[in-house]
């Protein structure tokens, strides 16, 4: 069975339709990622999925039942989280407050898992009571992360996890997000960085004017000559 399964998705924003009709399936402990031009509806998609935005048509399932329509608060609670683009931490509090935030609908002790999400990121956990404003933009993204973390997701939404970081830190974004997997957390993952993403994706949507183009595992994408010379510069 599908962790998550979405079918023909019809949304957009108010009046404006971005989605025609996308289809999107993750298996359990995939890595997907979903690529295609600026304005294809990639964050639309996910925005959708998380109940950001409500779907004119179509249907989302998420571990066995239908979601649509759901509020993000309600996904949230089946073990779905989303990390998105911009504004993804609170820069005023420090490194450990936002992690706990992110556990805020958890009423058991922290403190075991708190640890397990610091041992994924060692770098944050030397500066645990460093405000978030004061960091990187490649520390942030690793907090907004780290954050979602908390909840033990079985599925994590990243929204362009390395825009507009530093080539040695997306390589990094993008090891943690492996590492992640390992762990056990399947993961959606939009990303204009497409050669590298798909180089570590199980498999791969491409979307264009807002519809389903391409489908396949992510190193056959990579080889497909159209997509390559379409939507990955050559």
């Amino acid at each position: 069975m599908a962790l998550l399964e979405v079918q023909s998705i019809v949304s957009g924003y108010g009046g404006m339709e971005i989605l025609h009709g996308v289809s999107i399936k993750i298996e359990p402990g995939q890595i997907v990622s979903i690529i295609g031009p600026n304005g294809a509806g990639k964050s639309t998609l996910l925005k959708t999925v998380f109940g950001l935005l409500a779907p004119k048509a179509g249907h989302v399932f998420f571990d066995g039942r239908e979601i649509t329509g759901w509020s993000p608060d309600q996904i949230v609670r089946l073990g779905m989280c989303f990390v998105p683009q911009t504004e993804n931490v609170f820069p005023s509090l420090t490194i450990q407050e936002n992690f706990e935030m992110g556990a805020f609908i958890r009423t058991d002790d922290l403190r075991d898992r708190l640890a397990l999400v610091f041992d994924l990121f060692p770098d944050l956990k030397t500066r645990r009571h460093v405000k978030v404003g004061a960091l990187s933009g490649g520390q942030r993204q690793m907090v907004a992360m780290g954050r979602a973390l908390m909840l033990d997701p079985k599925l994590l939404l990243l929204d362009e996890p390395s825009a507009g970081l530093a080539p040695k830190m997306v390589e990094l974004i993008f090891e943690k997000i492996k590492e992640i997997n390992r762990a056990g957390v399947a993961m959606v993952m939009v990303e204009q960085n497409a050669r590298e993403a798909l180089k570590f994706s199980d498999w791969g949507y491409v979307l264009a004017s807002g519809e389903n183009r391409f489908e396949d595992s992510g190193p056959a994408l990579l080889q497909n000559e159209e997509i390559g010379r379409l939507y990955l510069g050559g």
